[in-house]
């Protein structure tokens, strides 16, 4: 039976980012994944995602500016761009909490603008403002298919081993390490960390109790926009919890959050639900006056959400474990993999937030 210092299962953006850090910190490590590296089963696919600075969690503002410079380590270290600051936008917040918000902000050093709805619309013509919008020029896109096809390049760089296709059905804690059945055979990891999302408690079934983990099947739509040439910042309608994000040779990404049914794994249908969908684009409709309706396209996304609303990061014993991401995750990649590089070598501790 091989023998890891750790062994990953699940080899999506935090896995593989994990992974990096681990390989960095002076450790072998194996990734098992269960589908193809870049598969669209789970949350890490795709070629784009929000990065924003939270307005109205402290903790969590905090969580993401480390994050941003942890981005930057990482673009440094690996030479390929990952984050892209075209600025983001809330709205849909009332006096009191656009006043709460910057003064958050302001606190932290975070830069900010505050427009009216008539400014925010003629710097935006491509959408529709009913109250104040609060500006922030370093929130953005994140680079997602890119950054993680860099992070992969470098751990293998590192000396980290993936094997796609090769589906953990067992784990099970034996003497001072863990032993994990697969297809192939066994593997064994002197430490493990499981970031399945979704799969995480199927995954350690026997082996580990974690919270109750759900997935849900969203659905947003990318849209045309009218004007090629336009500029789009990333944005989120705190009033319909909308959020948005252009992405080259699609269109603008627009999505409601969290608005999905809980699904069966082994029942993912990949397929729209006509209400929601028609809700969605009207509200395209209403408030996206340079977003095409007629040319769209809707796509398939899968959260892992946890019942009290938190990421779970933690260790016991040997096992490790990141999930429970809510779609809002991946700001915060090379985060929680410095998270889990400091539970397996036992150098620091995660929040008391993200605990069991």
């Amino acid at each position: 039976m091989q023998t890891y210092d750790v062994v990953v299962i699940g080899a999506g953006a935090m896995g593989s980012a994990a992974a990096r850090a681990l390989a960095a910190a002076g450790r072998e490590v194996l990734v098992l994944e269960q589908y193809e590296l870049g598969h669209d089963r789970g949350g890490s696919h795709g070629g784009t995602r929000l990065f924003r600075l939270a307005i109205d969690d402290e903790g969590e503002l905090l969580r993401a500016a480390r994050a941003r410079a942890l981005w930057e380590e990482l673009e440094s270290e690996t030479g390929v761009q990952m984050l892209d600051p075209v600025g983001g936008v809330d709205h849909g917040l009332d006096e009191r909490r656009v006043r709460e918000s910057a003064a958050l902000l302001a606190r932290h050093g975070v830069p900010y603008d505050v427009l009216a709805p008539e400014a925010a619309t003629e710097r935006w013509p491509g959408m529709r403002f009913s109250s104040k919008v609060l500006y922030q020029p370093w929130s953005g896109r994140a680079l997602a298919e890119q950054a993680l096809t860099a992070i992969r390049a470098s751990a293998r760089s590192l000396g980290v081993e993936f094997r796609p296709q090769c589906a953990a059905t067992g784990v099970r804690v034996a003497g001072d390490g863990v032993e994990v059945e697969t297809a192939a055979g066994a593997v064994r990891g002197r430490q493990l960390v499981v970031t399945a999302g979704p799969w995480t408690a199927r995954v350690l079934a026997g082996a580990l109790e974690v919270p109750a983990i759900s997935a849900s099947q969203e659905q947003p739509r990318f849209f045309a926009p009218v004007d090629a040439s336009a500029q789009w910042p990333v944005f989120v309608d705190r009033r319909v919890r909308a959020y948005g994000v252009f992405e080259e040779g699609r269109g603008v990404k627009v999505g409601m959050h969290a608005s999905g049914p809980v699904i069966s794994l082994d029942q993912r249908d990949f397929q729209v639900e006509p209400a929601r969908d028609a809700a969605l684009v009207a509200y395209v409709r209403e408030w996206f006056p340079g977003l095409d309706v007629t040319r769209s396209e809707a796509i398939s996304c899968l959260y892992d959400n946890t019942e009290r609303g938190d990421f779970v990061i933690d260790r016991r014993g040997p096992i490790s474990v990141a999930a429970g991401f809510h779609g809002e995750g991946f700001k915060f990649v090379p985060l929680v993999a410095r998270y889990l590089r400091d539970l397996v070598t036992g150098s620091e501790s995660t929040p008391e937030v993200f605990r069991l």
